[in-house]
């Protein structure tokens, strides 16, 4: 007993010592001026363009990061049958989870300029350099208070070291592709996408939140880091909720992916929620699919969420999911024993993270199979009248629609190269041998994918 109440007095004592500080950053306002709701939204695309290409970039921390940048890197490469450019010039959307939304967040800011300096700014740096990475008995107190890492040491060196102190609003101004940060709301258990949708609900002005917080969030694991923290002004808004939102408190038999999503913005909105408390996305939402998903069952039309005129135009699409998650990892199953306190905590979250994976996948690959079939029939059913209207070109084949959906991971390489990328930790500091040895899997991977292939010569 009394190495128990020892244990328990100096867990107290670690209690009151310890102090998070995880002030909310976002401010009051309205994100109307944005966008009105998630949406698959080619701003700045040629509009006689009649291919989309979106990416969805896994967690898995600066392996993660490396892998995407080499996809990105092989795409600059890789050259459009019959069109000018590269596969990156065709680049509307990406979607970015933890480690993933590092490189899709300063890609979306920063453009092609962000292939020239990401490796020596990110990704041979040591991003932990201010972080507490071990629990400890120094660190225990704020581990059990909430967090080993409050909210202010990992926006403050992404900010210092790549963003720059730039906002949402920054984003708009750049143009395509139009980028998702996607974080986890742990109380309603539901993706949070960093976006105007979810900003309206909470009354909140998506242009002034800072980049790099959002980027923190997506990638803020349980325990390492305390929850990221946000406002809600209800008593502020002057926005409605989005009409889907409406329709799905209402429908009993909507998914429940949407009815989710719905019941968590309306507490948002009705001050229900006044603090949203986020964790790393992968925890809901590993690939970050959940926003695209949303986006095309909550539209009221079959070609939405696109215009009728970029569906009529719209021939060949590639939705790729770049998946640098971990394999297996810990020797404790071959023991009786274990596994200990930590490592069942880190445990618990990568089966979480799994979890969602095959859920997430599934769910979009089976949305965007019926999104083409739907589209196709409504093509087919248009009036002569119409399809002049929309733009549909003589000799217009209405058929002539497919979507690519495939997914760049490790396992399609070569075994033993597979196997030695997934013995790479998923920190945020690695050496360089091992990041480089990523991007080139990044090229390797896009290279030889036959989803690809396909695409590229069906363009």
């Amino acid at each position: 007993m009394r190495p128990a109440v020892l244990i328990i007095g100096l867990c107290i004592a670690l209690l009151g010592c310890a102090s998070i500080q995880n002030a909310p950053v976002n401010l009051p306002g309205s994100s109307e001026g944005l966008a009105g709701q998630i949406r698959l939204n080619f701003e700045g695309k040629n509009q006689e363009s009649e291919d989309v290409i979106g990416l969805a970039f896994s967690g898995g921390g600066t392996r993660a990061a490396a892998f995407s940048f080499g996809v990105l890197s092989e795409m600059e490469r890789t050259p459009m049958r019959g069109a000018s450019g590269s596969m990156l010039d065709r680049l509307d959307f990406i979607s970015g989870v933890s480690g993933g939304s590092v490189t899709a967040a300063y890609y979306g800011l920063r453009k092609r300029a962000a292939l020239a300096d990401f490796r020596e700014r990110f990704l041979l740096r040591n991003a932990e350099e201010e972080l507490e990475t071990n629990l400890t008995l120094a660190t225990l107190g704020k581990a059990l208070a909430g967090g080993v890492n409050d909210a202010r040491g990992f926006p403050r060196w992404l900010d210092a070291n790549l963003f720059n102190g730039a906002t949402f609003a920054d984003f708009r101004e750049a143009g395509r592709p139009r980028v998702w940060i996607n974080a986890s709301d742990i109380y309603n258990r539901t993706p949070f996408v960093f976006g105007p949708t979810v900003f309206n609900a909470m009354c909140s002005d998506l242009s002034k939140y800072p980049l790099a917080n959002a980027v923190a969030a997506s990638a803020a694991v349980p325990v390492v880091f305390a929850p990221v923290v946000m406002e809600t002004f209800s008593r502020q808004c002057r926005d409605p909720l989005p009409s889907w939102v409406n329709k799905a408190l209402k429908d009993r038999n909507a998914p429940p992916m949407v009815s989710s999503v719905a019941k968590a913005m309306r507490r948002y909105h009705d001050g229900e929620v006044p603090y949203i408390k986020l964790l790393d996305g992968g925890l809901v939402d590993n690939f970050g699919l959940s926003g695209f998903t949303i986006a095309r069952l909550t539209a009221d039309t079959p070609y939405g969420p696109l215009s009728p005129e970029q569906a009529v135009r719209l021939r060949r699409g590639l939705f790729l999911v770049v998946d640098a998650k971990n394999g297996v990892a810990g020797n404790w199953v071959n023991t009786i024993e274990g596994p200990n306190g930590v490592e069942l905590m880190m445990a618990a979250a990568d089966t979480a993270i799994d979890a969602s994976v095959a859920t997430s996948y599934t769910a979009f690959d089976s949305t965007m199979g019926d999104w083409q079939s739907a589209l196709i029939k409504w093509r087919c059913g248009l009036s002569a009248a119409d399809r002049v209207k929309f733009g549909a070109s003589p000799g217009w084949n209405c058929r002539d629609l497919k979507f690519y959906i495939g997914r760049l991971g490790f396992d399609q390489l070569d075994p033993a190269q597979a196997r030695a990328l997934e013995t790479i930790p998923t920190r945020f500091h690695l050496p360089a041998e091992q990041v480089d040895s990523v991007i080139a899997a990044g090229r390797d991977a896009l290279r030889s994918s036959p989803v690809v292939r396909s695409f590229v010569r069906g363009v």
